[in-house]
């Protein structure tokens, strides 16, 4: 199985790398920069009047002499007004922010994940793709959001509303399976952030369907019979105070 999983995987990458650059959404995914007549280094960039004084406060969390410390914090405000991706004309602003080479800013956005290189929907959707997720059923979320939506892994709808992606390991692995929706509708002023546990395929579908509504679903576990990641229908061990270990006198200290 494991082989079978592996030989999966090393197809899908090599499919990624036949892909078209617009198709591609991850920085993992494209390691390298083609100009084209909406991302190119030409265009004017900068942040907002308001990202402006973002920008001021997060300098200010780092010593003056080490600016480049900020590189990935003002990689997220401009992916943020940039409505969810990283043009090279957003990178070089960056740089000289921070007052290095832009080299040394690509290197940091090609290593992540978490920056995209080219655009996403307004809502971007990120299924989590680690072992206990796909153990859970990943991959039927996965394939409810991408025929639900008639869009493949990286694409965005024609709308440019959604945009469906992957991520390895949201970190609640007891609530598997679960996905993120990184909220771009509003730009950096009403950029959200949230992760959607306990899904199925159903679930998945009524989530995009409320955001397209513009309604704002309940994040967290979907699960009704859970509270956060407590066991379904209620603790059962844990119920009172726990009593103090025998050979120390708690009173004592």
């Amino acid at each position: 199985m494991l082989r079978r999983l592996a030989a999966q995987r090393i197809l899908e990458l090599r499919q990624a790398y036949r892909q078209p650059q617009a198709s591609r959404s991850f920085s993992t995914a494209l390691n390298y920069h083609l100009d084209s007549p909406d991302n190119n280094p030409d265009l004017p960039w900068e942040f907002s009047g308001k990202n402006k004084e973002k920008v001021k406060e997060i300098l200010s969390h780092y010593p003056s002499n080490y600016k480049q410390s900020a590189v990935i914090p003002l990689l997220d405000l401009a992916q943020q007004q940039h409505g969810g991706w990283l043009s090279v004309s957003a990178m070089n602003h960056v740089a000289k922010i921070v007052e290095v080479p832009p080299i040394r800013v690509y290197e940091v956005a090609t290593f992540y994940s978490m920056f995209n290189r080219t655009k996403v929907g307004k809502y971007h959707l990120l299924v989590c793709g680690t072992t206990p997720c796909m153990i859970r059923g990943s991959r039927e979320i996965e394939s409810a959001l991408l025929s639900h939506l008639g869009v493949k892994r990286n694409e965005v709808t024609k709308d440019g509303l959604f945009s469906v992606g992957e991520m390895e390991c949201m970190g609640s692995c007891v609530n598997a399976p679960m996905i993120t929706v990184a909220n771009y509708s509003c730009g950096s002023e009403g950029y959200t952030y949230n992760y959607y546990e306990d899904i199925t395929p159903k679930r998945v579908v009524e989530i995009v369907e409320a955001l397209r509504r513009g309604e704002k679903p309940s994040h967290g576990t979907q699960n009704a019979n859970r509270i956060n990641s407590g066991p379904e229908g209620g603790n059962t061990t844990l119920l009172g105070e726990p009593k103090p270990p025998p050979c120390r006198d708690l009173d004592a200290c």
